[in-house]
């Protein structure tokens, strides 16, 4: 199936058509006004995913139009150069598409996520064979029909609900897919990684876990640091790759931190996902919610000190209270592993020096972030820290035009900006023999 209706797709399509159906797309998912269709998507968006109704129409659909609306202007300047080389030869290159591009795509930002991979597949050529979460797959099918709506010829887009082991694997280890885009656990992504190797060799982008370092100086703004701190880690029920999931603190207003971010964390508003005014709805799932309470229990047996939170926030559903950890060393689990939820680890630290180190010693290298007023001391952290992506004195701040991936076990590859391009197109190398060269 696969072979007769994405291969056949591949071999008829021209990029700057798709182009155009780009942007026929991402006009039909509504702009944020108060519209039915808004309404529509936004409330999809939070009923297949618990996030809040806020952050699915303020932050989520306007992120997604955004990056679908730049990728559809590049779909006529992805183009190749011409080369001098030696002799009475003229050469040049070609961008081409590679071809069925299949995508995996995660259950913590289903929309923008699906955006994040359609943009630049489509705007150079290719056809998409997307596998959705089995948690949310409901934003992704509506999509679908949105898809049908802008006029993409049959076989461009497809999308498949199912079962990682099952529907995933297929894609990854299936002869016909000739690249695969995969945005979730390290865990699965060596799976990936192994799966494209033993069947096509066909290319592989990851986009994984991290433990990004949030490392706050005794010369920042602190109220702005507590506040980012705060964000940092607990946007999106914490479910997010690259939140600042260990946040160290410089020892002299390492007390002062600690108090406000508890302070902080006391006011954050848990409940329906669906009143504007919650910060913070349910965990994905029972199985998120389980394993968040785990790692909870594994830092109080371990050692650090449980300052707010660490139970559920709720008698029935998979609330979890926001939850502060003080106290906490690198050799602990919280302090090593993703935990995936709203549970914050405070590290202490003395010098530019250790700390460094300290951030560097994880085996991930997705994100990181510096709060100084001295900006040279910013820039050499920034320099130092192996991460794919440093935010300094602010956190989370995303653009289509800017690179987004991980050093490390973080994955492989980029996604968004010109760089998330690379990986969808082959560059063909054509050189022509001339009677004689001009110059």
């Amino acid at each position: 199936m696969l072979r007769v209706f994405a291969r056949a797709a591949c071999s008829g399509i021209s990029r700057v058509p798709l182009g155009l159906q780009l942007c026929r797309y991402s006009a039909a998912i509504p702009a944020p006004n108060p519209s039915p269709d808004v309404h529509f998507n936004k409330n999809l968006e939070t009923l297949d995913n618990g996030k809040p109704y806020a952050i699915s129409y303020i932050v989520d659909l306007d992120l997604v139009l955004k990056c679908l609306r730049y990728y559809a202007g590049w779909a006529d300047k992805c183009h190749g150069k011409t080369i001098p080389i030696d002799g009475d030869y003229f050469t040049y290159t070609r961008h081409e598409p590679v071809g069925v591009c299949g995508q995996i795509i995660p259950w913590n930002f289903p929309l923008l996520m699906l955006a994040w991979k359609f943009g630049p597949a489509l705007a150079t050529g290719n056809v998409i064979v997307m596998k959705v979460a089995e948690q949310t797959p409901l934003t992704a099918l509506h999509v679908a029909s949105l898809v049908k709506e802008a006029g993409f010829p049959p076989g461009v887009v497809n999308i498949v609900s199912g079962m990682g082991p099952t529907a995933g694997a297929a894609i990854s280890s299936h002869m016909d897919v000739d690249k695969v885009a995969f945005t979730g656990s390290t865990e699965v992504g060596r799976l990936i990684q192994q799966a494209a190797g033993k069947s096509n060799l066909k290319k592989v982008t990851l986009e994984l876990g991290g433990k990004s370092p949030n490392i706050i100086f005794s010369d920042a703004d602190l109220d702005w640091a507590v506040e980012q701190a705060h964000f940092a880690l607990f946007f999106n029920q914490g479910q997010c790759c690259c939140a600042g999931s260990r946040t160290y603190v410089q020892e002299d207003i390492y007390n002062a931190f600690v108090e406000r971010s508890v302070e902080r964390a006391k006011k954050r508003i848990v409940g329906n996902p669906f009143d504007f005014k919650t910060e913070q709805g349910p965990q994905v799932d029972e199985e998120q919610f389980n394993k968040i309470l785990g790692y909870i229990k594994a830092g109080k047996k371990e050692g650090a000190k449980l300052l707010h939170g660490g139970n559920p926030a709720a008698d029935r559903g998979y609330f979890i209270q926001p939850t502060v950890f003080g106290d906490v060393t690198d050799n602990m689990t919280i302090a090593r592993e993703e935990i995936f939820g709203p549970v914050m680890q405070i590290l202490k630290f003395k010098s530019v020096e250790e700390v460094i180190d300290r951030a560097n010693s994880s085996m991930y290298g997705l994100a990181a972030a510096v709060f100084t007023k001295d900006i040279d001391k910013a820039n050499y952290v920034s320099h130092a820290v192996r991460a794919g992506t440093v935010w300094i004195n602010c956190y989370d701040v995303f653009g289509a035009q800017a690179p987004f991936g991980g050093y490390k076990a973080s994955g492989t590859g980029r996604e968004l900006g010109e760089y998330g391009l690379e990986a969808y197109t082959e560059v063909k190398n054509v050189t022509i023999k001339i009677p004689q060269k001009n110059s």
